[in-house]
Parts: C-alpha cells; sequence; structure tokens
C-alpha cells in the first residue's frame, strides 16, 4: 500500500514503553536461567494491547516503533552537558533493551533506530513525511516534547491516561499552541534533560512572556523593555544560554532517513516467528493468548534448559565451501544478506600484528554457520612479481577504498551488531581507514566473562573445546622464523578458507556463548564492565602518550654507569672479578665461597640464583642485595629506557600500548608491546623512567590514583568495621594499622613502624607468607611470621573472611566479586605444592577483582563525562588513570575525573567505605603521580 490519504501512520515511542513496563512490574526473571524479562514481558504485553486495541477507524495502516539511540546524539555535540544529570540505566534493564527490539520485530512491526538521533527526532521526521502526503498521524506517546507536533494530521494519543491530545490539549499543558512550545521550553528548561533555559522562570512566566511578545526573538530582542528588573536581567544576560536551550528541545523533523513511510505498513504477524519468540522468553500466558488469536497451537516451553555447553545443530565446518568476493556485485550481495540478517562476524587479515603499523589485506564475513567469505584487497602474485617485478597484486581483487565505502554503513550501522574474536584489534585496524565499527559482540570478552580462571580464550582453543574443531594454522601459510611471509603473500584460494574460516567458527561460537551469559548469571559483567570497555581502549591505545626519545638515551647511560657502579662493588666484596650476568658464577661466590645457605642446583649441575632465592639471601647479606640490585638496573635498561625507543610511533611520535581485557582472571588490564603497567615505582630508578612520558606542547599530564582501593574493599567484604571506622574518619590507615598491632600512640609513630605495617597491610591481601614479608621487608622470617600473627589477632575478621572464601571456592568451585563477576577456583581442592598458591588466589580474587571492576566501571564512563573538555584518557595503570589535557582546563578535567572515579561503584554497589582518588599534575608522568 503506498502511502497517501486514507493512511493512518502510528508512531509508538518504543524508549518510554519501555521504561513504563519496566516500572510497572515488579524484577522478573527466566526461570531457566535467570535472565532479568520483566520489562520485555510488560513490553510484549503492550505491543499485544495495542495491536488488539488498534481497531475501526483509529486502526492503523502502518506503524513505526521507534527508539532513542543508545549512543551520545547531536545535541551532545552541541552542547556536552545534555541528559548529563540522567542517572545510568538501572542494570538489570540494560540486557533487556536489545530484547525489546527483537520483540518489536517478532510482532512483525517496523522496529526503527537512527545513530545520533533521539526517537523524537525520528517520530517529528515521520510525523511531518505522513502530514504532508495526507495521511493522518497519531503519536502514541505521553513525553511532552512531542507536542510540538500536534495540528493538522497529527495527535498525540496518552497511552498511560489513554487520552487523545489535540491543540487545545497542549495550550492546557504550556499556556500556549504548538508553534510555540520550543519558545517556552526554551526559556524554563528541563532539568531531567539538563536543559539550563533561563534561570527563575517556569512554564507559567514563559507562556505569558511568549504570548505577550509573539515569539522568543522577538521577546529577547526587546528584553530591556520588561519592567521587573530580575525577569529584565536575566533574559538578557542568559540570552545565549535561552537560544542554545531552543536548539536543544527542537525536534529536527527533516532527518534523512534510509526508509520510507511505504516501508512501515502494518502486517500481521509471523507465527513462526512470535510464537518461538514468546515461549523462549517463558511468557506462558502471553504465548497461551497469542497462539489463540492466531488459532495455533501454543509451543511447549520447557521446563528447564538443557546443557548449556552444547552447540546448537550447526552443519560441519567446510572451508571448500565459503565464498571468493571479487567485486562489487559480490559484496552487495552480502551487504543485503547482513541487513537482512542484523548481525554478521566480520574479520580482518593484516600484514602484521601492530595495529597502528600494519596493512589491511582482506576482511571475512560470516552472516550463519557455514555461509561465509573473504574479501581479499591487496594479496600480492607471486608469479607476477618475478615476470615484471615489484609488488603485482593479484587478479580478483577489490580495491581497499572501494570495499570500505561499501562496508562502512553496515559496519557503522548501531541497527546491525558486529561479532568478532578479539574485536578490539579489529575495530582499531578499521579505525585507521576511517571507519567506526559499533556496536560489537567479542566472543573472546564473552568467553572471559564466563570463564575466567577455566582456560583461555584463544579463538582456536574455544573452537577445539565447544565445536571439536581444529581450525586451520596460521603457521600452515605463513612459515616460521626467517622464511615466513606476510599474509598478503599468502595466494587468495589458501586465504578464503582460512580467513572466512575464522568468521564462520567466530559466528558459532558467538550462538553458543550469548546464551550462557544468561544462563551463568553474568549477563550484567559482560554488559558493563566488558563489552563496553573495549572500545575505549581502542581509543586510548590509538591515542598513545608522547615519549621523549632523548630522556630515555640519557637515562640508559646514567642506568650503565650505574650498573658498572655496582659490579665494581660486588667485584671488592667477592674480592675477584666474576661476571655478574652469570647466575651461575653468582652461585659459586654465594654457595662456594661464602657457604650461604638455600642454593639449589639445576639438572646440569650449575647453581641457580632466581630473584626469590636472591631475596631470601638479601635478609643477611648484602651481596646478593646488591646482585639485586643490579639486576633490576639492567631490567630497567634493556626492558624500558633502551627498548621504548623502538616502540615509538615514527608517525605520531607517541608509544601506542595494547591492552589485554581478558589476560587476568581478576579483570586486572594488562599492559602489552610495550607493557607500561610494569614500571616499578618502588626503587628511584624506576620513578625516574616515567619522567620520559611527557605532555605535548601546551598540555598538561594529570593522573589520578585510587587510595588504598584494594584495603577499602578488604574492610567492605571482611566486614571490619575498625578499618571502614578509619576510612570514614580520614586517617592514616597504616599508621592506624601500626598502633592497634605494636602499641604506638599515632603521635609516637615512626617511619620505620609505619613502614612495616603497609607492607603486612597489603601482604594480607595476597595471602602473604612469613617468607615473603621477610624477603620485603629485609627481615628474619621468625619476626616477620610474628607480624603477621599478631595482625590475625588484631583484626580476626580477616581471617574469618579468608576461611569463608575458601570454602565457598570449594563448595561452587569459583568466587565473585562485589559486581558479579565469576573467578573459576579449578585448583582449590589440590594437593600438594599448588594448595597454597590455590587458597591465596581464591582468597585475594574477589578484592582484586572488585578493585578492577571499580576502574573498569570507571574508565566505561569517563568518555561521555570528559566530552567537552579538552582532554584525552591516555593510560590506565592498575588503580591510576593519566589523561593529557590542555593546560588551561586542569583543575576542571580533576574536577570532573575525579568525581566519575570515587562514584564508580554506584548505583550497583553501595559501599560502607568511601573511595578516595589522589591527584597530581606535571609536564610529565614522574611528575604528575
Amino acid at each position: 500500500m503506498s502511502f497517501g490519504k486514507g493512511c493512518h501512520l502510528h508512531l509508538v515511542d518504543g524508549s518510554a514503553f519501555i521504561f513504563r513496563a519496566y516500572h510497572a512490574l515488579p524484577p522478573l526473571t527466566r526461570k531457566s536461567d535467570g535472565l532479568p524479562i520483566g520489562a520485555v514481558a510488560g513490553f510484549c504485553n503492550m505491543l499485544f494491547k495495542f495491536v488488539e486495541d488498534a481497531k475501526g477507524d483509529d486502526a492503523p495502516t502502518h506503524v513505526a516503533v521507534v527508539f532513542d539511540y543508545s549512543g551520545k546524539t547531536f545535541r551532545n555535540d552541541m552542547y556536552p552537558a545534555y541528559k548529563a544529570n540522567r542517572p545510568p540505566a538501572p542494570e538489570d534493564l540494560v540486557p533487556q533493551f536489545p530484547l525489546t527490539r527483537d520483540a518489536t520485530r517478532a510482532f512483525n512491526l517496523a522496529c526503527v533506530e537512527v545513530e545520533n538521533f533521539e526517537a523524537d527526532d525520528i517520530i517529528a521526521t515521520l510525523a511531518r513525511q505522513a502530514d504532508a502526503a495526507g495521511g493522518r498521524v497519531s503519536v502514541i506517546s505521553s513525553d511532552k516534547d512531542l507536542m510540538q507536533l500536534v495540528g493538522g494530521g497529527v495527535e498525540m494519543v496518552d497511552p498511560m491516561k489513554n487520552r487523545r491530545i489535540g491543540v487545545e490539549g497542549v495550550e492546557e499543558k504550556f499556556g500556549v499552541g504548538p508553534d510555540r512550545v520550543v519558545d517556552v521550553q526554551a526559556l524554563a528548561g528541563d532539568s531531567v534533560d539538563n536543559v539550563p533555559g533561563a534561570p527563575g522562570i517556569g512554564i507559567k512566566t514563559a507562556a505569558l512572556l511568549i504570548n505577550e511578545y509573539g515569539d522568543l526573538e522577538t521577546l529577547l530582542a526587546r528584553a530591556e523593555e520588561i519592567k521587573q528588573p530580575k525577569r529584565r536581567e536575566t533574559l538578557i544576560n542568559f540570552a545565549d544560554q535561552i537560544r542554545i536551550s531552543r536548539d536543544l528541545v527542537k525536534l529536527d523533523d527533516a532527518m534523512e532517513l534510509d526508509f520510507g513511510l511505504d516501508d512501515l505498513e502494518l502486517k500481521d504477524p509471523e507465527p513462526s516467528v512470535l510464537l518461538p519468540f514468546l515461549a523462549d522468553m517463558e511468557f506462558r500466558t502471553l504465548t497461551n493468548r497469542v497462539a489463540d488469536k492466531l488459532g495455533m497451537d501454543a509451543p511447549e516451553i520447557a521446563e528447564s534448559p538443557g546443557a548449556v555447553s552444547d552447540a546448537p545443530e550447526q552443519p560441519p565446518i567446510d572451508p571448500e565451501a565459503y565464498e571468493w568476493v571479487k567485486d562489487r556485485a559480490g559484496l552487495e550481495a552480502w551487504i543485503t544478506r547482513i541487513r537482512d540478517r542484523g548481525y554478521v562476524a566480520v574479520d580482518t587479515e593484516t600484514t602484521g600484528l601492530d595495529e597502528m603499523r600494519v596493512d589491511l589485506v582482506g576482511i571475512s564475513l560470516c552472516v550463519d554457520a557455514g555461509e561465509a567469505c573473504y574479501i581479499p584487497l591487496i594479496h600480492k602474485d607471486s608469479a607476477a612479481d618475478d615476470l615484471f617485478g615489484g609488488d603485482q597484486l593479484s587478479e580478483g581483487q577489490m580495491s581497499v577504498e572501494d570495499a570500505l565505502a561499501m562496508l562502512k554503513p553496515v559496519l557503522e550501522d548501531e541497527a546491525i551488531l558486529k561479532i568478532g574474536q578479539n574485536m578490539k584489534y579489529d575495530a582499531k585496524i578499521f579505525a585507521r581507514y576511517g571507519v567506526n565499527v559499533a556496536p560489537f559482540d567479542d566472543t573472546m570478552l564473552l568467553s572471559y566473562a564466563l570463564n575466567a580462571g577455566v582456560h583461555n580464550h584463544g579463538m582456536d582453543l574455544l573452537s577445539d573445546r565447544y565445536l571439536g574443531h581444529k581450525p586451520i594454522s596460521i603457521k600452515s601459510l605463513l612459515g616460521t622464523g626467517k622464511s615466513a611471509i606476510t599474509f598478503d603473500r599468502v595466494p587468495i584460494a589458501d586465504a578464503v578458507k582460512y580467513a572466512a574460516e575464522d568468521a564462520d567458527i567466530t559466528l558459532r561460537l558467538w550462538q553458543i556463548f550469548k546464551p550462557m551469559l544468561h544462563q551463568k548469571q553474568v549477563t550484567t559483567v559482560y554488559e558493563t564492565l566488558e563489552r563496553p570497555l573495549a572500545p575505549v581502549l581502542a581509543k586510548m591505545e590509538m591515542t598513545g602518550i608522547k615519549v621523549d626519545r632523548d630522556t630515555l638515551s640519557r637515562m640508559s647511560n646514567a642506568f650503565a654507569q650505574k650498573m658498572a657502579g655496582l659490579e665494581a662493588e660486588l667485584h671488592d666484596m667477592a674480592g675477584r672479578s666474576f661476571n655478574v650476568q652469570s647466575p651461575a658464577q653468582v652461585g659459586e661466590i654465594l654457595f662456594d665461597q661464602m657457604e650461604l645457605e638455600g642454593g639449589k642446583r639445576t639438572k646440569t649441575g650449575q647453581w641457580s640464583t632466581p630473584a626469590d632465592v636472591l631475596e631470601d639471601l638479601a635478609t643477611e647479606h648484602d651481596f646478593p642485595a646488591r646482585v639485586l640490585d643490579y639486576r633490576q638496573l639492567q631490567k630497567l635498561k634493556s626492558t624500558y629506557t633502551d627498548a621504548l625507543q623502538e616502540h615509538i610511533h615514527p608517525e605520531t611520535g607517541r608509544v601506542h600500548t595494547s591492552y589485554v581485557q581478558s589476560g587476568a582472571n581478576t579483570g586486572r588490564l594488562a599492559s602489552t608491546d610495550p607493557n607500561l603497567q610494569n614500571i616499578p615505582v618502588r626503587s628511584e630508578e624506576g620513578r625516574r623512567i616515567r619522567e620520559a612520558f611527557v605532555a605535548e606542547p601546551g598540555k598538561v599530564l594529570i593522573s589520578l590514583d585510587y587510595s588504598q582501593i584494594e584495603l577499602r574493599i578488604l574492610a567492605q567484604v571482611a566486614g571490619i568495621e575498625t578499618l571502614k571506622q578509619a576510612f570514614r574518619d580520614g586517617h592514616d590507615i597504616h599508621a592506624m594499622t601500626a598502633s592497634e598491632m605494636f602499641d604506638v600512640p599515632l603521635e609516637d609513630m615512626t617511619p620505620d613502624i609505619r613502614r612495616q605495617a603497609k607492607a603486612i597491610n597489603f601482604g594480607v591481601i595476597y595471602g602473604i607468607s612469613g617468607f615473603g614479608l621477610a624477603r620485603n621487608l629485609r627481615i628474619p622470617r621468625a619476626e616477620a611470621q610474628g607480624f603477621i600473627d599478631r595482625y590475625f589477632e588484631r583484626f580476626p575478621g580477616i581471617r574469618a573472611y579468608m576461611d569463608e572464601t575458601v570454602q565457598f571456592a570449594k563448595d561452587n568451585g569459583y568466587v565473585q566479586t562485589l559486581f558479579g563477576r565469576k573467578i573459576h577456583t579449578p585448583e582449590i581442592n589440590a594437593k600438594g605444592p599448588h594448595a597454597g598458591f590455590a587458597k591465596r588466589a581464591a582468597i585475594n580474587a574477589p578484592i582484586q577483582g572488585a578493585a578492577a571492576d571499580v576502574i573498569r566501571r570507571a574508565m566505561v564512563r569517563m568518555p561521555d563525562a570528559i566530552t567537552g573538555l579538552p582532554a584525552q584518557m591516555l593510560l590506565q595503570v592498575h588503580d591510576e588513570l593519566i589523561f593529557e589535557v590542555d593546560a588551561g582546563a586542569v583543575d576542571q578535567t580533576i574536577e570532573t575525573v575525579r568525581d566519575v572515579m570515587e562514584n564508580a561503584a554506584d548505583p550497583a554497589v553501595k559501599l560502607d567505605v568511601p573511595l578516595v582518588v589522589d591527584a597530581g599534575q606535571g609536564a610529565n608522568w614522574a611528575e604528575a603521580h
């Protein structure tokens, strides 16, 4: 049916439906797996009622359910503080958002969401188009902003009160007609959306002013005529703010949409789609009602799920069946399939592993199990090279520019889910070519949320474990060692099999893992801590941090000189020359010449001198302590001051580390290529390395660091009221601990006693032994063990927490953070040497994991918080975040960032202990920290 006179378009405010449904029903979960479904249940009931009630003259011929875009919109670009005061969506509602879109499609209704725009703008545009075409429009919403649209053939229907709103209703609400609603809103502002308006002017006053002067611009131009002084001054002083407010509240009714009104024609639901969806949600009553309405038998709803790890029925993996996409027509066919499906697995092939330097070689896509393709882009023809010389491209390839131009709208379409394995890597590759991939799911992160501590999360292992399939080895294509080639040298026929198989496997893993989130009750962990963090990290990694090569070079020379001095000192202590870098020769001096105890030999009979052995000996003798000092300098020089120079990007002048989200079981991030998280901070030399990390001219580095966050988490989870109160009172926790343990009044506290208490405080979190504490403090073991025993006597709740945590791990096979992250403990019941380590890991995991979750939550919220500020988040180092900021915005940025970090736990967890963030600034990282 072509839209025109006689047609009736219903525009449903889907986002309002969701929140109304969420607040109307008590929390509901799917019995089989604990998935929150309360909002989805209410939403589906509202859709069914809507379809049922729309009869007679009011029956729609065309319908669209319109949703707000989940990210920022053009209004945030216009005014960064727009909607800044709105709290985040409830955590149990977050995983239900995509399900409401699925429900809309299941009812066979048009589901509309447009990047960078709000639902109101889409509704405004469609309403104006339909009105201009001669049709009727009913806007199903109680949102006052939509009253701008009323008039002509457009009406509103308030579903809450079941009443129509015409021009009279608008005048009753705003005191003006629909054409002047924007002017009144601009003056009155909106505290909910953080629209500033004119201070002190409300709806009634605004309406009086607009009715008197006719419109907003006339009012502002004649503001000096207003008799009331306060009102006059407000309009004069805040004129620019009022105009901005007008731009914020005015709906965009001229959007460019990639669909037309004819695409919104109302269609009957497909029973084969709708009934399985409702049954899968376990909506028994609604399933029966809908089935009865459709004249169908209701599908049976299982009482309990099957094995969650079983893969769905899938065709066998057949690399011979994958398609080689050679031209625009071939790619266009795949793009059509992607849009029909609504999701796609995507993978890139590149000339190496450094995302900031490699070239894009090809792209693979998969839309269903077994249905995958590869798009080669710059593969070289070895035979042609031999004949013609140079890098001759193979035939049957698209250009990089053409392929990306066609794929960009799909990869950036918010309505199409992109699926990848370690998708952050691919997202960075695409970003370098001007494509912003969003939104995406990551099978590596899905596996990590489900199975932290069980196994690693590489694709080959996941494929073998969950699909029973060993993928084609990359080594079989590239070779190894000096003869290895890059992927652009792989023949295309072989590349198709390898690359498309990766996309195929990724999609199959996603189909297994996504439902398991709900069954394992880790949906919130994935949706709030893992998935949204990946794009944040990608941006940080691409931004990088400036490193001064000259500073590093000077440090390398200084370290070399200090090493030479230590070497001479060690020769004097030994009474002879020897190779300090030889563990065997160091061992001979320690255990043969000096006859110290504790030496161990290697299988070849030579002495072994690892760090732990030297640390034990250093408590009794200076020689091993100086060897440790020498090795520390050697590591600083080789690992940092020398190696970092090689990591400076030739074009950006910055170092671009990569963060591994799934590396540590506890949720801590790891930094690689180069590792910037292990730069020592205990030694003066280690701290000085940070001097080489500098701000660009006119900018400043700022560092914000959680103060003793793990001790605060310990006080929370162990319920240590003494520690909680100390943190609430802002006391020096280490001095307080020392006073408690050693019966020393705070006024008599010495730095040495406080240092010992600090070592114990942090050591206990990691389950430190008497041996470990002795090494850290370089004191006898018996004395160190005495400190630990006394600590547990003073704080018995900590011992109780440890015992309870170990028992929980033994009973359940995992421990859990305050935020729901599960860290599995497969070796908790092990005997022998691993038993002690497994217990210490289980005790520490909820504490370190919760601290990691807090900073992840802060990082996820940070981009929105600093929007509009001349600031970039550069690095995360354990409990510290580093930013680069324009010199004039330092104080404002620190205030904003501190607020986000200190409130990062809310609203998921209400802590009894305040989080405190220390801030510093400087021209380099050392000054800022």
